[in-house]
């Protein structure tokens, strides 16, 4: 049932020029940073560097109240990301990332958009400074500290992480790692769960090893390998304990559903949660040519991998056509309708927050769509939603 799509093939990244490389005309000009950097490309880029420096996205920087500006729909998001950031930027290539290395000539780092949006960069102690005051009335659920491929992304990552607990009770809003594999061994897993880490994530992104290699290893000129990854996740398994370690999944790339509901499964029986991201043609990117996920087969997998992962459904008692598409849940109708109508299944998946242990804290608004065409809704689905959603699955209403 698996079968890689080969309309889905990246582009060749191009060659950059040697001026161009590692944040030259950032570290050339060296411009003074002062204070929060918005994005703009009309302007030279501060010199910024992590620890120091990092950066977030559009909807948690409103949260912060370091930007103005709301979210159709949703008060902006329960979960603070907190992107390390390198005029050198992230050293690898991931075909489908606006961050990606074959970026250099275009855009410098701090101003490239990242999952549809831009990143502003704050100082890291101005945003400790604002939750910490904010103490139990903060609208943030969790942070999140996510990682680069650089050479001092491990080392400030933990520098990031003491200083937060240094001044914010983990207990009270806990920390996630969005970790990179790559650059990482076990001892260094093991020392940010000492520092306080609650949750340790890899982005798998890819569901299958081909797909990997194609999109975010040798295919694109990346360091990625999905052996490596897979060895830190393991780690993360017997450092962090069950239900405290999980993988990013990208839905959409070439490979079918059984292929995504598959390594839904695998994890789910290791102890860990899969949280899932519907694939977006990210402007600038290796992949922005190609379509976005069609949101029937985006709901289908949605609907699996939430039975799944808080159903206790499991692969095997589901159905596939020859193309690898879900023709059967494994689930009586009655059972089926009542998940689908409540909702929580078609929402942004993640870390979880203080809610409901299926809510996640990470709601990412419109990070993989835009709010005309909803993919994971950052908030709960009302009735004409859940209709949508219904026709999307096509899967008629149910009559009470």
């Amino acid at each position: 049932m698996s079968c890689f799509r080969p309309e889905m093939q990246p582009r060749e990244p191009a060659p950059i020029p040697v001026e161009f490389k590692n944040g030259a005309r950032v570290k050339a000009n060296g411009v003074e940073p002062q204070g929060v950097y918005l994005p703009n490309y009309n302007i030279l880029t501060p010199h910024m560097r992590s620890p120091e420096y990092v950066q977030m996205s559009t909807a948690a920087a409103i949260t912060l109240g370091v930007m103005k500006g709301r979210m159709y729909r949703c008060t902006c998001t329960r979960c603070l990301n907190l992107l390390l950031t390198y005029p050198e930027g992230c050293r690898a290539n991931c075909a489908y990332c606006g961050l990606a290395r074959h970026r250099e000539a275009e855009r410098d780092y701090a101003d490239r958009n990242f999952i549809r949006v831009d990143w502003p960069a704050v100082p890291l102690e101005r945003t400790i400074d604002i939750v910490a005051q904010d103490g139990a009335a903060s609208p943030f659920h969790r942070m999140c500290i996510s990682m680069i491929t650089h050479p001092r992304s491990d080392e400030d990552a933990r520098t990031v992480l003491k200083q937060w607990t240094d001044r914010i009770d983990p207990s009270a809003i806990p920390v996630s790692i969005l970790s990179n594999p790559t650059t990482m061994t076990r001892e260094d897993v093991k020392r940010l769960h000492e520092l306080g880490a609650d949750i340790f994530t890899v982005a798998l992104d890819a569901a299958t090893p081909e797909i990997f290699d194609r999109t975010r290893g040798k295919g694109v000129q990346s360091p990625h390998s999905w052996a490596k990854y897979w060895e830190i996740l393991m780690d993360a398994r017997e450092i962090f304990g069950p239900q405290k370690f999980g993988a990013h999944i990208i839905v959409g790339m070439g490979e079918t559903e059984y292929d995504v509901l598959s390594l839904v499964q695998k994890i789910v029986d290791l102890g860990g949660h899969s949280h899932m991201f519907c694939f977006f043609p990210e402007k600038g990117s290796l992949m922005d040519h190609l379509p976005a996920t069609p949101r029937e087969q985006w709901r289908r997998v949605q609907l699996g991998r939430y039975l799944i992962d808080y159903r206790g459904r499991r692969v095997e008692q589901m159905k596939f056509d020859g193309e690898g598409r879900v023709s059967d849940f494994g689930i009586p109708q009655g059972e089926l309708d009542e998940v689908i109508d409540a909702g929580i299944a078609f929402r942004t998946s993640g870390c979880p927050g203080k809610f409901a242990e299926d809510v996640s804290a990470c709601d990412r608004p419109y990070g993989d769509s835009p709010p005309s065409n909803i993919a994971s809704y950052p908030f709960q689905p009302n009735k004409r939603d859940v209709g949508k959603i219904r026709r999307q699955l096509r899967i008629v209403e149910r009559k009470h």
